[in-house]
């Protein structure tokens, strides 16, 4: 008896969450600015946290960060997943401040530490039409 395949869910673009996937799919990354906050901010809304300023601007960052947390997940997060592990789950702090759920890539297990420095990684998923961005070791 042969394990049914299952497609993984893929991210649904909104018109408030366009030009964040509309620009990983140019392998870019761009997030919200607030001027009435002085800080960007992520995830992607139509006013600014705390302020409720109708302020929020899109511009482009770097994509660097530093490794805030991690798990590794040695068992399936779902049947989605299920060929997928260990499963490198991740929260990266952008340069420029917000945090960012991904995951890793490109690295074992092993070799993750907390406050390692991470670049982007564009993974493509055309037949879904959209970008993921996942992360990998900077010095690699």
């Amino acid at each position: 008896m042969s394990m049914p395949t299952f497609e993984r869910p893929m991210p649904v673009k909104t018109p408030t969450t366009a030009p964040f996937w509309d620009a990983l799919a140019e392998h870019r990354v761009v997030i919200q600015y607030s001027p009435s906050l002085q800080s960007y901010v992520f995830y992607p809304r139509v006013r600014a946290p705390r302020t409720f300023a109708d302020d929020l601007e899109w511009r482009e960052i770097s994509g660097m960060g530093t490794l805030y947390s991690y798990t590794v997940a040695r068992r399936p997060v779902g049947p989605h997943f299920a060929d997928a592990v260990p499963h490198l789950l991740a929260i990266v702090e952008w340069d420029e401040g917000p945090r960012f759920s991904t995951e890793l890539v490109d690295v074992e297990p092993e070799n993750i530490e907390i406050g390692m420095r991470v670049k982007p990684v564009f993974c493509d998923y055309p037949e879904h039409d959209v970008t993921m961005l996942r992360y990998a070791p900077a010095d690699r």
